[in-house]
C-alpha cells in the first residue's frame, strides 16, 4: 500500500529548523518518510493515533526522539498523508 505524502508549510519549516540543529538526523528522517509513504502502519514507525486537542492526527517515530505528526487525507480518491509538523516528543505534543 503506497500513499502520497504532502508536506505542509509548517512541516517544511519545522524540518529545516530541526535539521539545522541536528544534521545527523537527516538520514533517519528520510528513512521514516520512505517508510511512511510505503505503509503508514509499519511497526517500525510506531504509528499511533493522537488524543485530546490533537485528535484526528497521528504521530510516528523517525528516530530516538524525533516524531512526525500527520493526518490521513484523501487526494483524487486515493489515501494520502498530510505531514503537519515534526520535532522532539515535547515539541510535537
Amino acid at each position: 500500500m503506497s500513499v502520497l505524502l504532502f508536506r505542509s508549510i509548517g512541516f517544511d519549516r519545522a524540518a529545516r529548523r530541526y535539521l539545522k540543529k541536528n544534521p545527523a538526523a537527516a538520514a533517519d528522517l528520510e528513512i521514516a518518510l520512505r517508510r511512511l509513504a510505503d505503509d503508514p502502519a509499519q511497526p517500525a514507525l510506531r504509528t499511533h493515533r493522537l488524543k485530546g486537542t490533537l485528535e484526528g492526527s497521528f504521530a510516528c517515530s523517525a528516530g530516538y526522539d524525533l516524531r512526525i505528526m500527520f493526518r490521513m487525507v484523501r487526494h483524487e480518491g486515493k489515501e494520502a498523508v498530510l505531514l503537519q509538523t515534526l520535532g522532539t516528543h515535547d515539541e510535537v505534543y
